[in-house]
């Protein structure tokens, strides 16, 4: 079955573009450019972030699914498609995306230009890993078709991490698969990390099961979780209300899902669910998505932390430097639990820099994610992490708090790559570059700055 897209579709999509491009050729002002769109921001808020204050193009209405070709499994839809609607409307033809984030209210553009990944990772990467095609808007109003194969297909692999600085993205058609109605998760208990990590390996190398993430509790109590779809459930369990999805890891065995009710098992946090306290989440659990505290945090700026922000981030370690990250981690940060999600890296993406590339020898990372870590005295976490990645080959995603230096920051991103395809797609600058979006302008600075000093008292034990 194919839902092609209608004459009248493709031809509001075509009007849409031509708006959002005469927009953006009528920028004369010196102003940096942002885009207003429907779907709230998943980047972690922050209370100076100058990008609220930017002049504002409208893409609120770049949100419709233009076609799913079930016979071909393929999907092509604007950017501000959720991935509840996509799902929704995917799974009635046995099809879901290859990648489907935890948060209901991504988007598909979000996904491509920050970093969505999920339980599927280990097996096709990120979401960016199975898109097809990409339409771009450029700063000076032109349309590009961006494949990896034709000649904007540079273009086509630096949209992945560019965070909106590279131009619009106003159309994407991406890989789907297929699907069933019910998903049964099996938890395996782990005492060790050598333990863990050994599991993880054996099923990679296998490919035996569908779905893969866990919960590290401690370093003594690991669980990992292993799914495939399912035709039949004998129940049903949903993590949307009074029940806590990482929690429930700990005690049970096996799951039964129903498929979107798996999709968005973390929708209410992933380990730091809100409201905290049973009583909280009866009276409150059932409104409070993440939807809504990020439209609440967005809008009241003034209440986020200035210094020392909850730490909120998502690393990439090779594999096999986690046990020596684990290490270090323990001894510096000694906070728990911690999400774990395996990430095939599918090839040497042309945004990381060539020196990154030439030291990386493994496959697959672990995507470690951070949330709620209060961070107290001087030290800045934030930068020990940044620090301790430089010096493991890691990655940090950029949707949190970031203090590298320049130089240090384009030891991961490539910088040849990045301004090559800056001068094709925003000559003016109008969007602002990568680095001074992510690590200055969001939070308000000018300068760079290190804040590793006074460390050694914090937490754990010394930092090395």
């Amino acid at each position: 079955m194919r839902t092609a897209p209608e004459s009248s579709a493709l031809e509001a999509h075509a009007t849409k573009v031509a708006r959002v491009a005469a927009e953006l050729r009528g920028h004369t002002g010196t102003r940096p450019v942002s885009l207003h769109k429907r779907s709230v921001s998943h980047v972690v808020p922050k209370a100076h972030d100058q990008t609220r204050d930017d002049d504002k193009i409208d893409v609120s209405d770049l949100d419709e699914i233009l076609e799913i070709d079930a016979e071909r499994r393929v999907c092509v839809a604007e950017p501000g498609v959720t991935f509840l609607d996509l799902v929704g409307k995917t799974l009635a033809q046995g099809l879901v995306p290859m990648v489907v984030p935890e948060l209901e209210t991504i988007t598909i553009g979000g996904a491509a230009a920050g970093c969505s990944v999920e339980s599927t990772s280990f097996r096709v990467g990120g979401f960016h890993d199975t898109c097809l095609e990409y339409e771009v808007i450029t700063a000076d109003g032109d349309v590009l078709v961006c494949t990896p194969e034709n000649e904007n297909r540079l273009v086509f692999q630096m949209m992945h991490g560019s965070f909106g600085t590279l131009g619009v993205l106003s159309k994407l058609t991406f890989k789907l698969s297929p699907a069933k109605p019910f998903v049964r998760v099996e938890y395996e208990k782990h005492g060790s990390l050598p333990s863990f990590l050994e599991s993880i390996g054996r099923h990679y190398r296998a490919a035996d099961v569908g779905f893969m993430d866990g919960i590290l509790h401690s370093p003594g109590e690991l669980v990992l979780a292993t799914a495939d779809f399912t035709d039949t459930a004998p129940y049903t369990n949903r993590y949307d209300w009074m029940k806590v999805y990482h929690a429930s890891t700990r005690q049970r065995t096996e799951d039964y899902l129903r498929t979107p009710d798996y999709f968005f098992r973390y929708d209410r946090g992933v380990t730091n669910v809100h409201p905290k306290s049973v009583l909280g989440r009866l009276l409150f659990g059932k409104v409070l998505g993440s939807t809504r505290l990020l439209r609440v945090a967005n809008a009241m700026p003034w209440a986020l932390p200035t210094e020392h922000p909850t730490i909120t981030l998502d690393v990439f370690i090779p594999f096999s430097k986690v046990p020596e990250f684990m290490g270090w981690y323990e001894r510096v940060f000694a906070f728990f639990p911690l999400w774990c999600v395996p990430y095939r890296l599918g090839h040497p993406y042309e945004w990381l820099s060539e020196s990154f590339v030439k030291r990386t020898k493994d496959e697959l990372f672990l995507d470690l994610a951070i949330y709620g870590m209060k961070q107290s005295g001087p030290c800045n976490y934030h930068k020990l992490m940044e620090d301790k990645l430089l010096e493991l080959g890691g990655i940090k995603t950029l949707i949190s708090h970031n203090y590298y230096s320049e130089e240090d920051f384009w030891k991961t991103w490539n910088r040849d790559n990045y301004a090559a395809v800056k001068a094709r797609t925003d000559p003016r600058n109008v969007f602002r570059d990568l680095y001074t979006k992510t690590c200055r302008a969001t939070q308000g600075r000018e300068v760079s700055l290190d804040a590793r000093t006074e460390c050694s008292s914090q937490r754990g034990a010394p930092v090395p």
